[in-house]
């Protein structure tokens, strides 16, 4: 027996398709030649700050085992699915494959994979990795799908990981509403969490699980385990029929994009980071109501920008002062004409805040009442009882704040991917412990009625 990993990128486009259905169609063509399954597909989502991302930036890994007579079958079969499913027509659609045999992946294709997720990787970069650990690559047009590809073996999602298992359409369903029971994802909702996230925004009830685009998903639904999203999944009404359904297990919710850097000078444009400073520039509010501030370190300052659909973070932003110390959580947007390097917040996290001092009038040693100014420089006089001073001064108070110590995330409906949500603190998972559950994809349609 063989092992082997099967890496697959850049397959859609913004007006078609979907990398996780090409997967979903391989699991049972892959089953149906007798291949075994040592790990759920990986979805593997990528940085999603470059310029050059699919839709959801989201690469596949199928991992099997299989009779070494089968290898030129599986290779043939997987190039074959994806030239007939891939958006070969759209310009920025460039899918890759990448096929690695072994048990064992490389350390430097798990670093390879992290600096994907977290950076930016040359092309020639990954070439020299598949050169080097004796790997094929087959890509199409520019091939840049090969990087997805290459970044998806390596990604063994060995830490933490969550799992997502996504119900596809039929295809003359394609491009019209997705038709589903809200009132029976609500019940979902609450029937599985905090094990399932991301259902339903909590503050506008809106259903979350559907995409909006033409691509075949159907829904998605995400969780800690993949008993919990099976569940999930069976409680779901679809008033449409289901096609297929397959788990993934990937890197959703898990921050696996963010690094944490030394100070704000590393700061680098595409880059998703992790940067601690204090607030050096109050809030401003600019068109569309997004919330712009600026923290600085000893070797430099960033612009900060919680925009309009992140929510309650825009409020919270709204709130910092000059002299709190944060950290800030995004993907950094290069400088233009217009704008400087600004960190698109996702998450902030507020470390110690700086008192609010207020100042007010003195009181009148006289009568008690609250003296008045009489202009800077010439002292205070109390309109009571007319005693005058130049020596009093304003007193000043600390006033409390309309704002905690913590962390705060941006509303769930504008959730990057690979955002932690709030309800999977103290979830995360130090190691992975793969075992397949019955029923973990599904090929037969359903129609449940309302």
């Amino acid at each position: 027996m063989l092992d082997l990993h099967i890496g697959i990128d850049d397959t859609d486009s913004p007006r078609m398709g979907c990398t996780t259905y090409v997967a979903a169609l391989l699991v049972e063509k892959l089953n149906d030649l007798g291949a075994r399954f040592v790990d759920y597909p990986n979805l593997v989502r990528l940085n999603p700050n470059v310029p050059w991302k699919t839709r959801g930036n989201g690469a596949l890994c199928l991992r099997i085992q299989l009779k070494k007579s089968l290898l030129d079958k599986v290779k043939e079969l997987t190039i074959d699915t994806v030239e007939e499913n891939a958006d070969l027509e759209y310009e920025g659609t460039d899918p890759g494959i990448v096929f690695f045999t072994g048990m064992k992946i490389p350390e430097e294709l798990k670093i390879f994979a992290k600096n994907t997720i977290q950076g930016v990787v040359k092309f020639e970069t990954a070439l020299k990795l598949i050169k080097k650990f004796k790997a094929e690559a087959f890509g199409f047009k520019k091939c840049r799908g090969i990087i997805g590809a290459l970044a998806a073996v390596g990604e063994t999602l060995d830490g933490d990981h969550t799992y997502e298992i996504i119900a596809y359409r039929k295809p003359e369903n394609y491009g019209k509403p997705r038709r589903l029971d809200v009132e029976s994802v609500y019940k979902m909702d609450e029937a599985t969490k905090p094990y399932t996230f991301n259902n339903v925004d909590p503050n506008t009830g809106r259903i979350l699980i559907t995409p909006r685009g033409p691509d075949p998903i159907l829904y998605g639904i995400r969780g800690e385990t993949p008993e919990i999203v099976k569940k999930a999944h069976e409680m779901v009404k679809a008033l449409e029929p289901v096609e297929r359904w397959v788990i993934f297990r990937t890197n959703h919710g898990t921050d696996a994009h963010l690094r944490r850097v030394e100070s704000i000078s590393q700061i680098k444009p595409h880059y998703p980071v992790i940067a601690k400073g204090t607030v050096s520039k109050p809030p401003r509010i600019v068109p569309r109501r997004h919330v712009i501030f600026a923290v600085k370190d000893e070797t430099g300052e960033i612009d900060c920008a919680a925009y309009e659909p992140t929510g309650n973070l825009r409020k919270v932003a709204r709130k910092l002062m000059v002299g709190d110390l944060v950290e800030v959580y995004g993907g950094v947007r290069p400088p233009s004409e217009r704008n400087p390097l600004t960190v698109n917040l996702e998450k902030l996290k507020i470390l110690k805040l700086a008192p609010h001092v207020s100042f007010s009038n003195p009181i009148c040693p006289k009568c008690g009442k609250r003296m008045k100014s009489m202009g800077e420089g010439k002292g205070f006089r109390c309109k009571k009882c007319g005693f005058r001073s130049k020596e009093l001064k304003k007193v000043a108070f600390v006033k409390e704040r309309d704002l905690k110590e913590g962390i705060y995330v941006s509303d769930p409906r504008s959730e990057r991917h690979l955002t932690k949500p709030l309800q999977r603190y103290g979830m995360e998972k130090s190691k992975a412990e793969v075992v397949l559950i019955d029923g973990w994809y599904g090929l037969q349609p359903i129609l449940l009625e309302p």
